[in-house]
């Protein structure tokens, strides 16, 4: 047989075989999977609730001129190695400043000696910087690259972590170039919240009470915080969804229904947490208030261990110290274990004759 004939056989076996692979949803490349010299890696970082990840592959100096030779400066480049180095994020984002939309992204970047860019593609299945097109350009923003200590291999890193933003830097040989990200927690907080009260959470007033709690503390969507206070009160009326109803409300600068749920707190409060509503009230300078309280816990819950601690604060501010030592040592008889501790030390300060609420 003719050696034409036998390309000809060859191919008639093989395109079927190709079409037949090409149709499986699995087989998308013919190259077998093998030790890579720029081995692949990932790195994440969590701002808020929103996820941040940089999958990349590390290229080796290798005793190679980096900068100007291997990497030309002015001219795209993949800000790695082998496939795209992709950037991904599950929220909306603030790069340098400019709004990125939640999504994965190519990750390229064009050296300069003092300015660098660093682009966001919406092409991110590509091989490097091969196939890179301007137009699929979701963000540009420029940055200053800065001197690093050496780096063999190229890494990226998250620093300076706060609560709603990090750097952003990718070091290799002795240059690092850092780009700032910064989420807005006012906007996606309530977004989470609102899908998490989709789930199981909605039938837990704990799940509902640490919501309110959140975005009264920070400040964020007091109007839904309440809601949320609302709802927690609703599901269970007790001391900590009263208590958080209280907070809400002083936020809102809404004083008067504030103490009015911070006394139905109270009204449901057991001996601990009187207690350490006390405490808090002498943290604040509020001494008479928190005295007054102690008498309430002392009258409401008289056999308790802490109700002991309590008259012993009651005793100590009038001076009567062997009163108030006497008290100390019956709460330290029964006092569970982890605050024993705590309660020597007390006695102590009234066996020099010392005042435990200063």
């Amino acid at each position: 047989m003719r050696n034409f004939e036998l390309r000809s056989l060859r191919l008639l076996l093989v395109v079927p075989a190709v079409l037949c692979i090409a149709s499986l949803g699995h087989a998308q490349s013919f190259v077998i999977d093998l030790p890579r010299a720029s081995q692949r890696a990932s790195v994440s970082q969590r701002l808020g609730l929103t996820d941040i990840t940089i999958n990349y592959h590390r290229p080796l100096v290798g005793g190679r001129p980096v900068w100007g030779k291997l990497v030309p400066s002015g001219q795209v480049w993949r800000a790695g190695a082998n496939e795209n180095t992709v950037f991904t994020v599950t929220d909306a984002v603030s790069i340098e400043g400019q709004t990125l939309p939640a999504g994965a992204y190519g990750l390229h970047m064009i050296p300069g000696e003092n300015e660098w860019t660093i682009i966001f593609s919406k092409q991110n299945a590509a091989w490097g910087s091969f196939t890179y097109k301007e137009d699929e350009d979701a963000l540009r923003v420029k940055v200053k690259p800065a001197t690093s200590d050496m780096h063999e291999a190229l890494t990226y890193d998250f620093d300076d972590p706060k609560a709603d933003s990090a750097v952003v830097t990718m070091r290799w040989e002795k240059i690092a170039v850092p780009f700032k990200v910064s989420v807005s927690l006012a906007d996606t907080v309530p977004a989470h919240l609102h899908q998490d009260f989709r789930g199981l959470v909605q039938y837990t007033w704990e799940s509902y009470n640490d919501a309110a709690d959140y975005l009264a503390k920070n400040k964020i969507d007091l109007d839904e915080a309440l809601k949320y206070s609302d709802t927690a009160v609703q599901q269970e009326a007790r001391y900590e969804s009263y208590q958080t109803k209280s907070e809400v409300l002083a936020a809102m600068g809404r004083k008067d229904e504030a103490a009015k749920a911070h006394e139905q707190a109270l009204e449901r409060a057991n001996a601990v947490q009187l207690y350490q509503a006390a405490r808090q009230l002498q943290r604040d300078g509020k001494q008479a208030e928190a005295i007054a309280l102690y008498r309430k816990q002392a009258k409401k819950y008289p056999d308790e261990w802490i109700t002991h601690a309590a008259v012993g604060r009651i005793d100590s501010s009038e001076a009567n110290y062997d009163g108030a030592l006497k008290e100390m040592k019956l709460a330290l008889d029964t006092a569970p274990e982890p605050v024993k501790p705590s309660i020597q030390g007390l006695i102590k300060r009234l066996e020099n004759k010392e005042d435990i609420n200063k």
